[in-house]
């Protein structure tokens, strides 16, 4: 990773509600992260299992912390905790 890349990763898929969630949450903090944009078909996603040992989207990948999780909710609440006012929207 170089200086100037973000040190959050996303995990997504197109018009997932889910991600989505978790991307506005991102926005409303200011926060600079990477999209990589995952395979449609579930079975497919190894990129994202070998991360999180699951192939559900969004995941996240925060190399400040070191915490790779998934699940827009738990993703949302580490958000507001780790970069924001801990109060969760």
């Amino acid at each position: 990773m170089s200086d100037s890349d973000p040190p959050i990763t996303l995990y997504r898929l197109q018009a997932c509600p889910y991600c989505e969630r978790v991307v506005r949450t991102l926005r409303e903090h200011g926060i600079d992260y990477r999209s990589r944009f995952v395979e449609p078909m579930h079975s497919e996603r190894n990129a994202v299992k070998r991360l999180t040992g699951k192939r559900t989207v969004p995941a996240i990948v925060d190399e400040n912390t070191g915490v790779t999780m998934s699940e827009s909710a738990n993703i949302v609440d580490y958000v507001e905790r780790a970069y924001g006012d801990g109060e969760v929207a």
